[in-house]
């Protein structure tokens, strides 16, 4: 019996496209070339990539990791060992690692304000009814931009929504649990296109006030990129051996 299932990604490279391709009667060609090319934007988030393309960063990541630790010369032999892969956090993890430790808080800096005391907007997103250069972006912003929450991770809401692992449905509260607490599909590119989407958490840059709140789902097909999506990578890691 084959225990394996080989998944092939035709292509890893963003899809510097999607600026173009997103907003039809708008003139994005100049950020739709340098966005991916020029030095201004090396600290900006990648965006273009579908779910099956921040899969296959997290496979590249976990073998370039590896190739590391084996080169490490120290004495403690559980430092140079790494049993698990980077993969895309499940949508309770992200909300998690969002909330910074706020519990119930609808932000990551907690809330339930928008502005901080002088004014000025907490996160990059559509302010108002759309005035997107009020909160210092016209479209994404640097990955470090604005205040960290209390994890220490910047812009878990607002610049870019975010792949998760999980399938969406809909009504998957219902049966979710402390020991399962995520929902999961491998579509095959023969399925349904309700059976492709996958949960997308954060908001962006272009999205309002209530999609950049922690507690708010969206979803997007497996398959498709988008100028206002991207990923992080988590890892399971092992206690220390030493005290």
């Amino acid at each position: 019996k084959e225990f394996f299932v080989t998944v092939t990604v035709p292509s890893v490279y963003p899809d510097e496209l999607v600026w173009v391709r997103d907003f039809a009667y708008s003139y994005n060609e100049p950020i739709a070339r340098n966005y991916f090319w020029h030095p201004a934007y090396d600290d900006y988030p990648v965006v273009g990539v579908n779910w099956h393309m921040a899969n296959a960063f997290g496979y590249w990541r976990t073998k370039l990791y590896n190739q590391a630790l084996a080169t490490q010369n120290t004495k403690n032999k559980s430092d140079i060992i790494s049993t698990e892969d980077f993969r895309l956090p499940t949508e309770h993890e992200w909300e998690y690692a969002a909330r910074g430790g706020h519990e119930s808080a609808p932000y990551p800096w907690g809330g339930p304000y928008i502005r901080n005391a002088k004014g000025c907007l907490l996160a990059n997103f559509k302010p108002g009814r759309g005035n997107y250069p009020e909160d210092g972006g016209m479209y994404t912003v640097k990955a470090d931009a604005y205040f960290p929450n209390d994890y220490g991770l910047y812009n878990m809401s607002g610049n870019v929504a975010e792949w998760t692992g999980c399938y969406f449905y809909e009504g998957s509260y219902n049966f979710l649990s402390d020991m399962s607490p995520d929902v999961r599909y491998d579509a095959k590119d023969s399925d349904r296109p309700r059976e492709k989407r996958k949960v997308i958490r954060g908001g962006s840059w272009k999205d309002t006030q209530y999609q950049i709140q922690v507690s708010t789902r969206n979803y997007e097909y497996q398959d498709t990129a988008k100028s206002y999506i991207g990923f992080r990578c988590v890892i399971d890691l092992a206690p220390k051996m030493k005290k």
